[in-house]
């Protein structure tokens, strides 16, 4: 099922942008009717791989931090005026609150080898990485820590488990033993917790029910923060679980108030529909209005792609900070005077000197390990012992879109067998789909030759691989490849000479359930650029010499987004208001 298709049997990725504009107006016509005191937008607003937000408001500005796990930079904080735009900002972390002042970001390392290790940042400025505190450690009872100031001046952390201890923040200590507050309602993994306080009750929100089709949202409350919390007789107050709807998994949400006092959630979901199949995107983050009266329990609207809720603050961008928009396209040429943009990531944190500006684009020395990070030698029982970890020559940006384009151009002249360059769309190093261009020795043959290789990767092994001869007049000079996505369902892989890209050829395409779960069941997909010389020299001096790769004109452009298994809005005017 993961064979790639013949190029005669690949579409062009836009045959059906007429048909698609048919339905766009359909669309939009529907947005007109909706009502004056409200406001419709589209989910997810947070497209691509962002699970697990959090989020804090202050003065004008919504703040939210989503997961990222072993990427680097981890967990990045977004800035928006709107809760449509997002810019990408500052420090880092997995939940964010504001007190007397100062912004607090709360997360830890999992499984280091003193343990997790927990760790909270401060700081009065959210753009500047340099006023971030240096973090004070604390030893967690358990993952997803919260953070809530009591009205006595008190600060206690709430995690998984669901456990209550109080914290201090200049020492990291916290009371023992953690105190047990509530089991939720009986599904797995009671994780995620958020407290808030209202109307004089202690409110517990939690996530339960794993993170796959049967992710919920459950709350309990409490006249004392050390409890009993009563559970909510009408659990779960959020969820997919059971439903036809194209938004799956939602679970794991945040709650806050507008500058009118309007409350709103954000919290994930899958664009999988039940079938649970193809989602390359992952856990994405979404919106939705919540209605909280006095004395009550929250009421959550349901998670789809079109929303109707409470009206919205006007549209603005006038956000600080340096980094892009969420929706912005990639423009980068990687000129001397530039730097590595912002929202491009690493798998684990690169190994020093790995990428670099140059007078000739983007440097990338390559890495031992390739994507997948276990080499086979001469002995098919053996392997490599190289897993990453010492960092791969990789860089990407998260898929954001259903429908997009993907290109970059790569000089590269490798001078050993194996040395090998290009692009992927990468779920974790056990499952991606690669393009690269690799010197290769044929057996019968006497001198090595230059091949354009497409490889599937799932679960570690190859699943298709396939070897197209560079051809001769393209010459030297750069390669530009690319990747598209034409549908929802599949991925597109072609290769081209940069000055003459009306010679391009499509090597293959590969389903998108390649990089649907998997084993990236908490991650999404990232496309993007690596180098390699799989496996040879040495653990000391790295790869042999002539490998280095040079990227420029890298361009991702996003073209649409499907709202529903029927429905994709265009990227472009694709968060429009109606009022």
């Amino acid at each position: 099922m993961y064979s790639f298709k013949p190029t005669s049997m690949i579409l062009s990725p836009f045959a059906k942008r007429n048909a698609l504009l048919s339905c766009y107006l359909v669309l939009f016509g529907l947005l007109a009717q909706a009502k004056a005191q409200n406001s419709t937008y589209f989910n997810p607003v947070l497209p691509g791989w962002h699970s697990d937000p959090s989020c804090a408001v202050v003065d004008d500005i919504f703040y939210c931090v989503t997961s990222t796990f072993i990427s680097f930079p981890g967990l990045p904080i977004y800035a928006s005026k709107d809760l449509i735009d997002w810019k990408l900002n500052g420090m880092y972390a997995a939940t964010i609150r504001y007190h007397d002042g100062q912004f607090f970001v709360i997360c830890q390392y999992l499984n280091a080898p003193e343990g997790n290790i927990g760790v909270v940042f401060k700081s009065s400025d959210p753009y500047s990485n340099s006023a971030w505190s240096d973090p004070v450690r604390f030893k967690p009872s358990n993952i997803d820590p919260d953070l809530f100031w009591d009205d006595d001046g008190k600060v206690y952390s709430v995690m998984a488990g669901i456990t209550l201890q109080e914290i201090d923040l200049e020492t990291g200590d916290l009371s023992q033993p953690p105190l047990s507050v509530w089991n939720g309602t009986g599904g797995t993994y009671p994780e995620g917790p958020h407290l808030y306080k209202k109307d004089n009750w202690y409110y517990l929100m939690i996530a339960e029910g794993g993170t796959e089709l049967n992710h919920s949202i459950t709350i309990a409350r409490s006249r004392n923060i050390n409890g009993p919390y009563d559970s909510y007789a009408n659990n779960p107050i959020l969820t997919a679980r059971g439903t036809d709807g194209y938004f799956q998994t939602v679970g794991h949400g945040d709650l806050f108030q507008d500058q009118k006092g309007k409350w709103w959630g954000m919290c994930l979901s899958t664009r999988s529909g039940p079938d649970w199949t193809i989602y390359p995107m992952g856990r994405e983050a979404v919106l939705f209005p919540a209605t909280w009266d006095e004395d009550e329990w929250p009421i959550l609207q349901q998670v789809e792609g079109r929303m109707n809720g409470w009206h919205l603050p006007p549209r603005s961008r006038d956000v600080a900070g340096t980094g892009p928009f969420n929706d912005d396209p990639d423009r980068y040429d990687f000129s001397l005077k530039s730097s590595i943009p912002a929202n491009l990531v690493y798998w684990r944190v690169p190994r020093q000197g790995s990428f670099s500006i140059s007078s000739n684009g983007l440097l990338v020395v390559p890495s031992r390990s390739n994507l997948t990070g276990v080499i086979p030698t001469s002995d098919s029982d053996d392997a490599l012992s190289l897993n990453g970890r010492r960092g791969l020559s990789f860089i990407g940006r998260r898929q954001k879109h259903t429908i997009f384009d993907y290109t970059v151009d790569l000089s590269f002249s490798p001078k050993e067998i194996d040395q090998e360059a290009g692009v992927t769309i990468f779920l974790t190093q056990f499952n991606h789909v690669d393009l690269s261009l690799v010197l290769l020795q044929q057996d019968n043959t006497a001198n090595p030759s230059l091949f354009l290789r497409l490889r599937a990767i799932s679960g570690g092994s190859t699943v298709d691989s396939s070897l197209t001869p560079l051809p001769e007049p393209w010459g030297p000079g750069f390669l530009r490849f690319e990747i598209q996505a034409p549908n929802a369902t599949l991925f597109t892989f072609s290769a081209m000479p940069a000055s003459e890209p009306q010679k391009r050829i499509t090597v293959g395409a590969a389903s998108g359930s390649l990089l649907s779960g998997n084993t990236g069941p908490f991650t999404g997909s990232l496309v993007g650029i690596f180098a390699t010389c799989n496996g040879a020299g040495n653990e000391d001096t790295g790869c042999p010499e002539g490998g280095n790769a040079y990227f420029q004109r890298w361009r991702y452009t996003g073209i649409a987004q499907y709202i529903s298994n029927e429905t994709a809005i265009p990227t472009q005017g694709e968060h429009s208001l109606s009022t």
